[in-house]
C-alpha cells in the first residue's frame, strides 16, 4: 500500500481536505475531476499548485474541497498541500512559511449588525 498524508486546509468558508501520494508524476484530481478543468483559470490552478514549486519530487493528489467560492477554494487547496508537504519533510517549512502558504488567512466577510443597511453602513442622518 502507497504511503500517503491527508491534511485539511482553509480559506474563508472553504474547506479542503487533501491527500499526497509519491507518484511518477504530477496530477491533481479536485472532488473527482481533474484541476486543470475545476480551477477554470490558470491562474487559479498556479495558486492551487504554488507550494509544489518548492519540493522536488512529484505527487499525486486527490482534493475534496466544499464551501466557499472558487477563489477561496484554491486558497484553501495551497493551504492544505503546504500543511501535507510539512509532514513529509519538515525542512520545508521555513520557505513555505516565507512565502506565507502556512498561515489561514483568517480575513472574512463582517456580519451585519442590527439597525446597519449592510456590516458597516448606516442609515443617512437626518436633522428632523
Amino acid at each position: 500500500m502507497a504511503r500517503y498524508v491527508e491534511t485539511v486546509g482553509r480559506r474563508k468558508t472553504a474547506s479542503a481536505r487533501v491527500r499526497l501520494t509519491p507518484a511518477e508524476k504530477h496530477s491533481l484530481a479536485v472532488n473527482g475531476k481533474p484541476g486543470e478543468s475545476y480551477f477554470s483559470t490558470n491562474e487559479l490552478l498556479n495558486i492551487a499548485l504554488a507550494p509544489l514549486k518548492e519540493v522536488e519530487g512529484a505527487f499525486g493528489i486527490t482534493v475534496v474541497v466544499k464551501g466557499g467560492g472558487i477563489s477561496g477554494q484554491a486558497e484553501a487547496v495551497r493551504h492544505g498541500i503546504a500543511r501535507a508537504i510539512i509532514e513529509l519533510d519538515a525542512a520545508k517549512r521555513t520557505p513555505l512559511k516565507k512565502l506565507g502558504f502556512l498561515k489561514r488567512d483568517p480575513r472574512a466577510k463582517e456580519r451585519r449588525k442590527p439597525g446597519f443597511k449592510k456590516a458597516r453602513k448606516r442609515g443617512q442622518w437626518s436633522k428632523r
